[in-house]
């Protein structure tokens, strides 16, 4: 299989302005300011392969979302290099932009005030897709999602499962070879949940994209990652595959409890959040 993500040493560090309690202390703060650096992500390499769903585990703040941010280009990082596709992402050019989509859980892509429809109509013009091929492939993923009823109902009418279907729809409608899914499934019911998991499942299978997943659920990361990045305080600290986590895990601990992938990753998160 072919490299279609590669990084070198990626680096991202956020310098925010330590604000002072107090009005004059505010004041002050204009001629003698305080700055605290933050490093999100720590010199991160790493290969993914063309066709694999990659699931990125880590606690919050551990750095997930930054890592999808710089891949997709909407952040530039701060050292390192890295390679989408053939392209630097941030210097998002428009035949890289064609190629990737991005889905943030708690972020909506569509228009609040008209039908997911409506949005897919507009979507299609920015992506200069021909209007009749973005109404079959619409149709065609609305019937994967068993959505097709709520497709010209106003966006904000819809319930928080529905929403996130029609998401769903609008990141794929173009293609895209690489998708990056940071929390798809986030407060969603089991039903929605198992719902949109077998989509991926059967649209992966079935086109082939790259697929980088975060999620908090772990039957997300259990069912669908071909591998697994388990990320801590900014570093990749294990790359592989579910089962071998799972037995490294068990060789290394010391009871004889029998383990799972859930269990091991909630002592991980645990031990992160101490």
């Amino acid at each position: 299989m072919a490299i279609v993500i590669k990084t070198d040493k990626l680096t991202r560090v956020y310098k925010t302005y330590q604000k002072p309690e107090g009005f004059m202390n505010s004041i002050k703060g204009f001629w003698n300011r305080k700055y605290v650096s933050k490093i999100a992500l720590d010199q991160t390499t790493l290969e993914i392969e063309s066709g694999q769903i990659v699931g990125l585990v880590g606690a919050n703040g551990a750095g997930k979302t930054t890592l999808l941010k710089m891949l997709s280009g909407l952040v530039t990082p701060t050292g390192g290099d890295a390679n989408v596709l053939g392209y630097r992402p941030w210097e998002r050019k428009n035949e890289f932009l064609r190629q990737i989509s991005i889905l943030l859980g708690q972020k909506n892509q569509l228009w609040w005030d008209i039908s997911p429809a409506d949005s897919y109509a507009l979507l299609a013009r920015i992506y200069d897709l021909d209007p009749e091929y973005a109404k079959k492939r619409v149709a065609h993923l609305a019937e994967m999602l068993r959505c097709t009823h709520v497709l010209h109902t106003q966006l904000r009418r819809l319930s928080l499962g529905e929403r996130m279907k029609m998401e769903i729809i609008g990141a794929l409608l173009h293609e895209p070879k690489v998708l990056f899914l940071d929390e798809p499934t986030i407060g969603l019911d089991i039903v929605a949940q198992q719902t949109i998991r077998e989509f991926l499942d059967e649209y992966v299978k079935e086109k082939g994209p790259t697929v980088i997943l975060t999620s908090h659920y772990m039957d997300d990361i259990a069912k669908l990652a071909d591998k697994l990045l388990l990320i801590s305080k900014g570093h990749i600290v294990y790359q592989g595959t579910v089962p071998d986590f799972v037995a490294k895990a068990q060789s290394e601990n010391l009871e004889s409890e029998e383990v799972d992938f859930e269990g091991v990753i909630r002592r991980f998160l645990e031990d992160e959040s101490r």
